[in-house]
């Protein structure tokens, strides 16, 4: 049985000397039979955190990777640069970058694309928004943005991370219910079962408001693999607390 994944997204948070208390209290903080844990942080600090988790058992993730190689993209990060620092996750499409940043489910395809080719695994992040969650549009909408990585991958899907966060549970305090979540991580599950041969080397993170309070009860769900957390990550006892659950064998 895989170990889960608990990843950290820091968003455009931190600073040198908060990163280093925070990742100093993990490190300390971490069970001696841990699940997978990584630490997705801005750019400026992938120098500092490589450093920091060196040695830890802590994987580095960043938070975007350019769908491009290199060349004139001014201020775009390149896969290459990434395996650079060591980074083992990059997160690809989250809805804050689809949203404001007008990604399509093409672009986040091609991203997951240029992470893989150089070794690093992509948390592909998809979920529906609370309009379509109402119209009864969740199963079309998270089937749609998967199917699209998959056509680009599909010759090495099972090296990717997913991470299913309901847009409408994202940074509001809200989270969809552990049978809600299932429900939807058994869909992602099946698709994966038609792509790859082994769909069960990919971790389906849920990460939609994951916190202390409710990580335990999202984790004992059968398809759920782990999380990818927000603000919880930002608080070292609250991320330990996530991680302990995700270290219980099930």
């Amino acid at each position: 049985m895989k170990r889960k994944l608990i990843a950290g997204n820091w968003k455009m948070n931190g600073g040198l000397v908060q990163n280093q208390a925070l990742v100093q209290a993990v490190r300390e903080g971490l069970p001696a039979q841990s699940c997978g844990v990584a630490m997705c942080v801005p750019a400026p600090y992938l120098a500092q955190l490589a450093e920091l988790v060196r040695a830890s058992g802590i994987d580095l993730g960043s938070q975007d990777v350019s769908a491009h190689e290199q060349g004139a993209y001014t201020g775009e990060v390149s896969a290459g640069m990434l395996r650079d620092f060591g980074v083992r996750y990059a997160i690809v499409g989250h809805s804050e970058r689809r949203q404001y940043h007008g990604e399509s489910d093409a672009t986040v395809a091609l991203k997951a694309q240029r992470a893989l080719a150089v070794g690093i695994a992509p948390i592909v992040c998809v979920g529906e928004t609370l309009a379509q969650r109402e119209a009864g549009q969740t199963e079309e909408v998270v089937k749609r943005q998967l199917a699209a990585v998959i056509h680009q991958n599909g010759h090495c899907i099972s090296e990717i991370a997913i991470a299913y966060e309901p847009v409408w549970a994202i940074g509001t305090g809200k989270t969809a219910s552990p049978e809600q979540a299932q429900a939807v991580h058994a869909l992602l599950r099946t698709q994966l079962r038609a792509a790859t041969p082994h769909p069960e080397r990919v971790h389906i993170l849920y990460g939609g408001s994951m916190n202390a309070a409710n990580a335990a009860a999202l984790l004992a769900m059968p398809d759920i693999d782990g999380g990818l957390i927000g603000g919880a990550a930002l608080k070292a006892a609250d991320f330990l607390f996530i991680i302990q659950a995700g270290s219980v064998p099930a």
